[in-house]
């Protein structure tokens, strides 16, 4: 093994135990993934092509998400076609959540401003300002949709960047646990 991918694996190892984002995404850059600016990223599943993925700016990525850019599934015919691998890239717009243990598979583009819900399996094409879910993923609604019905959803609380202490005790009140 030469040096170059002994340095590959050093930085895939530290990718895949940090929880700073900026030291993880300088990390997937230097592996050739496009990565725009203020991304959350919770998961280090990129798969061994992560040059063949693009992400655009203040996209977050949740924890158990895999992105796979080629099919292993091709192995089977492998007797008659020996050489046989199949790749594609995948394409995240801007400002777009992607729910715990997704997977995005190659060939696929998300537009910007949408949503993945957890779990879901997706490969395709989904425009932007969508809500998209389920195996295999679909759209289902509109993100105009999705936050309407936050807005007026009984669990709504805001309380976007207090403390962990203030966090739990709005959340507890609000829901009646003491």
């Amino acid at each position: 093994m030469n040096y170059r991918n002994i340095k590959k694996r050093i930085r895939r190892k530290i990718i895949s135990h940090t929880s700073s984002h900026k030291l993880k995404v300088k990390l997937l850059r230097r592996e050739g993934m496009k990565i725009g600016e203020n991304c959350e990223v919770y998961t280090s599943a990129f798969g061994n092509e992560p040059y063949l993925i693009e992400i655009g700016d203040n996209v977050r990525i949740g924890v158990g998400t895999r992105f796979s850019n080629h099919d292993g599934g091709v192995c089977i015919f492998r007797d008659e076609h020996p050489n046989l691998m199949v790749f594609g890239k995948i394409k995240i717009g801007s400002n777009t959540f992607i729910g715990v243990n997704c997977n995005i598979l190659y060939n696929t583009t998300i537009g910007e401003n949408c949503i993945v819900a957890a779990g879901s399996v997706v490969k395709g094409t989904f425009p932007e300002n969508s809500v998209i879910m389920g195996n295999p993923a679909k759209v289902v609604m509109k993100t105009s949709i999705f936050k309407t019905m936050s807005l007026s959803n009984k669990g709504r609380v805001d309380i976007t960047n207090w403390n962990e202490t203030e966090k739990d005790k709005v959340v507890k009140k609000h829901f009646g646990v003491f």
